[in-house]
């Protein structure tokens, strides 16, 4: 145990205007207090959870960071606990001058009831690895791994700020639209999660999974789409979500998987490719909101923007209605891929058309682009080694 504690003291639910608002007080060690909420439409109440498991996810990376114990003044799975005390342990071995192991103190050690059947939620962001995730379990694509998906949550508080609600409206328009021609339901819901937090890149598989886990009174497992596949987790580890320590977020009644990590996302794409609903609301680029406050469309020229195109294109699709305008082979080579996971996916994309024996200009146009992006991140590596 550690000297110092963080509180969490539940609030009872309240609804206003149709919309359920659930959430905790956060007490810190010097006694001042944070609010952790979630708010979504009072028609799924019956399908929160009455336990503080969300909460104990939400919050577990603030502990650690602040190497204080966590106090529930409410009930936890056990099970939760013992599979966090793993969690602690990775994350402690990747970052020890960040993170500490700490424990996690309840009022109450109560396993929850299973859900009845075995109905699976998402986290759908609307971008190529979501849709995947929902579209390979609908047409039953992964076998023996298919879960019944019926129904993806759009969150507002991650990309899309809690103080652009009209973005958030129509970037959820064209969520539902996709999820609902695979029959499955858009939940919306909003949090401040974010806001409370340190460090998004670490905290972000935790938080995805306290969402998830709010919604196991009605469902007996929540999806995680993966962002960087097994060939990458050398390259891109500690990473917050990952196929090493997101299902260290279950407990015995409610399980977190993360999906899809044999896929890179121009296989991904290829799979799907034919997609309508896809090819006319995919969403991935965060960059495309007006002044104004409204949101248009991707816009084209970001990094996300460009290589989804040349997955259209590997496809062997032309520009989908989703972007406005196709990008240059001059767009194409200039194309910086900031981070090591995404420029295996450039590295992919050739092997891809090489395999294929795709000798159009813009391959060429990418194995410049992947040559740079490598060097530069080459040299960031080791100036940041050597500091």
């Amino acid at each position: 145990m550690t000297t110092k504690q963080i509180h969490l003291w539940p609030v009872e639910p309240s609804e206003q205007e149709g919309q359920l608002t659930v959430g905790t007080y956060v007490e810190m060690p010097d006694g001042s207090r944070v609010s952790l909420w979630f708010r979504l439409p009072a028609e799924h109440h019956p399908a929160l959870t009455r336990s503080s498991d969300p909460f104990v996810l939400g919050t577990l990376f603030m502990a650690m960071r602040k190497a204080a114990d966590l106090v529930v003044h409410g009930a936890v799975s056990p099970s939760l606990i013992r599979s966090l005390a793993e969690f602690q342990e990775a994350w402690w071995a990747w970052k020890p001058k960040t993170y500490t192991r700490i424990e996690i103190l309840a009022d109450e050690l109560v396993e929850q009831p299973r859900a009845a059947g075995d109905r699976t939620i998402m986290m759908f962001s609307g971008g190529v690895d979501a849709c995947f995730t929902a579209y390979r379990h609908h047409h039953g694509l992964c076998g023996q791994l298919r879960r019944d998906v019926q129904a993806g949550i759009f969150v507002q508080g991650f990309e899309i700020p809690l103080n652009r609600p009209e973005i958030f409206r129509q970037a959820e328009a064209k969520s539902r639209a996709m999820l609902e021609s695979l029959g499955m339901e858009c939940i919306p819901l909003a949090t401040n999660i974010k806001k409370i937090g340190a460090d998004w890149e670490d905290e972000h598989g935790l938080a995805l999974a306290s969402i998830l886990s709010l919604f196991q009174g009605g469902y007996t497992a929540g999806l995680i789409a993966n962002s960087d596949t097994y060939y990458d987790l050398g390259t891109v580890l500690p990473w917050g979500s990952n196929q090493v320590t997101d299902h260290m977020g279950s407990s015995d009644s409610f399980a977190i998987l993360h999906d899809g990590g044999g896929y890179s996302r121009p296989a991904k794409l290829r799979l799907m490719a034919d997609w309508e609903e896809m090819q006319r609301n995919l969403r991935v680029c965060v960059l495309g909101f007006r002044q104004d406050g409204g949101y248009e469309h991707n816009c084209c020229r970001c990094e996300k923007c460009v290589r989804t195109i040349l997955y259209f294109r590997l496809a062997g699709k032309g520009l989908p209605p989703a972007f406005e305008r196709d990008v240059s082979d001059w767009q194409v080579m200039k194309t910086f891929v900031p981070i090591r996971g995404k420029l295996n996916d450039v590295q992919d994309m050739l092997r891809m058309a090489h395999e294929l024996r795709i000798r159009a200009s813009w391959v060429n146009a990418l194995r410049v682009s992947y040559a740079a992006s490598n060097l530069r991140l080459g040299l960031k590596n080791v100036i940041k080694t050597a500091k």
